[in-house]
């Protein structure tokens, strides 16, 4: 999972976007991106279209802009997105 996720890092670094993954995002994704017939190979899959898509339409839309930090959580209902300025965040 590391490896995909770096190189999600990688594609959001052209626009000093940084993602930060906390556990719980980190432990849905792994639940979600394993089949017992193909171990994690669906992994790739799951992180383009529960957490690149959704990047890339928050960018589309202006919620996110170069240099924020964006967020990924997870809760009950699934994953979970904040983005601001890392001195917002960060002062939170």
């Amino acid at each position: 999972m590391n490896i995909q996720l770096g190189r999600l890092r990688a594609l959001l670094e052209a626009r000093q976007i940084r993602l930060e993954v906390d556990e719980a995002a980190l432990n849905w994704l792994g639940e979600a991106g394993y089949d017992p017939v193909y171990g994690a190979r669906p992994l790739k899959r799951v992180l383009q279209r529960s957490v690149q898509d959704h990047l890339a339409t928050m960018l589309l839309e202006g919620s996110v802009h170069d240099g924020d930090i964006v967020r990924l959580g997870a809760d009950s209902d699934g994953l979970t997105f904040s983005s601001g300025r890392a001195e917002t965040l960060e002062a939170a």
